[in-house]
């Protein structure tokens, strides 16, 4: 039976997923509790779901900040899902990240799921447990999830004494490889027994919580690494080409992975810290069948449906084949993918433009110098050889975030740094405020420099969070001021001053510092919550 003819509304109405990932509920900024954005990001988020009539909500890792989130972040987690069990989304799916206490979320896994609120946390010792079929309100299959959380260390490798630092990043990879590719086995098994029975493609998405080689991450982030010394950095290609789109989490930056446009990190929602300042946040929505426009009106927003893959072919057997095809040809649209948008809210000067446009075509080059299993079309020859039939289509479109707090990072000397803060307080509207985090980089000593940073604030609706004073030999005329604090250093830096305070040898440091990235794995993955 050709899919053309399967009931029409399985054609009209397209299924609609949204991808979301690194809430990090709970997170502060230079020790300022930020709950008032996480519970205006969620709101917005609600709105979302039912302006856009979406289908399935994704979260793909760190939901929480911490391994013991506070009571206020677990009441907005808990208070959202219960505001969206009741709309018109009928399924949200949730995995655990690098961030998360994995038995934290799986505990009231079995009463949300009375709500249809999936929860992944722990990697589960039967991979059937991991995919799951998402139905509609008659039974009838929407989608296929491949729901694979943070897959942790011990998920995916067995240690063994002296094992070198190549051995492990192998057997990470490995082990990770192997867990998507049994998952992804398993999917397309279920897939191809719905396609004989409903005779039209259900298509299978993945999540995953992990580092993507050649990822984008910006400074101050608070991205950690995921295992020891760096390892487990995943390519596109060790995806299995069943998967219509794979949901990644992890890192903050918006982007695609290998440059496919069916792998994609949708980026963290708020801005984690100053080096995020810049960045516009979104989140993804995936539409599959007949493409309908999005509503931008009702949003808002400008939207930017920046791609569209044509999935399977008009007949079931067609449909089974193009599970194993070994590329997908993906159509470029002409509009500009979010995640090249960097924009800062104030005036910026026109060589500062110059160096961000070089910055994304050097991005770019490399993409193409490294990817070259990637076969972008342009949009007026896609549009040629795409499939007729409109109901067989995956579109992409971004969904831009609002700033629910505006940050700025504003550096340069005394004149510059009082020039950037009226700007940015320029841009504000309403009752907005900012916070800020000043970097004098000035040649000239300063020795009262917060004293000089707080009148230039004074009256404005502006806060200092952090002043910082590249100048070395101004902090060893001013000790008192401008002295490192505990707050200024990660675990690493301080590691590093230990070693040099006790004159350690070279030699001996790099076996101290990998001896010391094992003690912090093993504190920053270990779920205190497990029995």
């Amino acid at each position: 039976m050709p899919i053309s003819a399967a009931p029409k509304n399985l054609l009209t109405n397209p299924l609609k997923i949204l991808h979301t990932s690194d809430w990090h509920l709970g997170r502060r900024l230079y020790g300022r509790p930020r709950y008032n954005e996480f519970e205006a990001f969620l709101n917005w988020l609600y709105d979302t779901i039912s302006i856009q009539q979406v289908d399935v909500l994704i979260v793909a890792g760190d939901v929480f900040d911490t391994m013991t989130p506070s009571n206020k972040a677990q009441a907005l987690y808990y208070e959202f899902l219960g505001k969206v069990s009741k709309s018109c989304c009928q399924h949200v799916v949730i995995v655990a990240g690098n961030h998360d206490s994995p038995t934290f979320l799986d505990a009231p896994s079995n009463v949300l799921k009375f709500l249809n609120v999936h929860v992944i946390g722990t990697a589960c010792d039967d991979l059937d447990d991991e995919v799951l079929v998402l139905t509609d309100q008659d039974d009838a299959p929407h989608c296929i999830i491949a729901a694979v959380p943070y897959l942790r260390d011990r998920d995916v490798r067995s240690s063994s004494a002296g094992e070198s630092a190549d051995s492990k990043d192998a057997n990470v990879i490995k082990g990770i490889c192997a867990h998507y590719d049994t998952v992804a086995n398993i999917a397309k098994a279920k897939q191809a027994e719905l396609i004989k029975v409903h005779k039209r493609h259900i298509p299978i998405i993945a999540t995953g919580h992990l580092f993507a080689a050649g990822g984008k991450t910006t400074d101050d982030d608070g991205v950690r690494e995921l295992y020891v010394g760096s390892l487990g950095k995943i390519s596109a290609d060790m995806f299995d080409e069943g998967f219509d789109y794979v949901a990644l989490g992890h890192l903050h930056v918006p982007q695609r992975v290998g440059g496919r446009d069916s792998i994609r990190y949708s980026g963290s929602p708020v801005a984690m810290g100053f080096g995020e300042a810049k960045q516009q946040k979104q989140v993804l929505l995936i539409q599959f069948g007949a493409i309908n426009n999005i509503d931008n009106e009702s949003l808002a927003l400008n939207t930017l449906s920046d791609s569209v893959v044509p999935l399977p072919s008009n007949t079931v057997t067609e449909v089974k084949k193009s599970v194993e095809k070994t590329t997908k040809k993906v159509a470029i649209q002409a509009t500009a993918y979010m995640d090249d948008l960097f924009g800062f809210d104030a005036p910026i000067e026109q060589d500062t433009v110059a160096e961000h446009d070089t910055k994304i075509h050097s991005s770019d080059d490399y993409e193409q110098k490294h990817d070259h299993d990637i076969r972008q079309i342009p949009s007026k020859v896609a549009a040629q050889n795409l499939p007729q039939d409109d109901a067989m289509q995956m579109q992409i479109t971004s969904l831009p975030i609002p700033k629910f707090q505006k940050l700025a990072q504003v550096s340069g000397d005394l004149e510059t740094i009082n020039v950037r803060i009226d700007e940015a307080v320029s841009t504000l509207v309403d009752q907005e405020s900012i916070w800020l985090e000043i970097v004098y980089t000035g040649d000239d000593i300063v020795s009262e420099l917060r004293e000089h940073i707080q009148a230039m604030v004074e009256g404005l609706p502006c806060e200092v969070l952090k002043i910082k004073n590249t100048r070395i030999y101004n902090k060893v005329l001013n000790q008192q001021q401008t002295s490192e604090t505990l707050q200024d250093l990660d675990e690493m830096e301080v590691f590093e001053r230990c070693l040099t305070a006790h004159d350690v040898s070279d030699t001996q440091k790099p076996s101290l510092r990998d001896a010391y990235e094992q003690i912090l794995y093993s504190l920053r993955h270990d779920d205190k919550q497990a029995e």
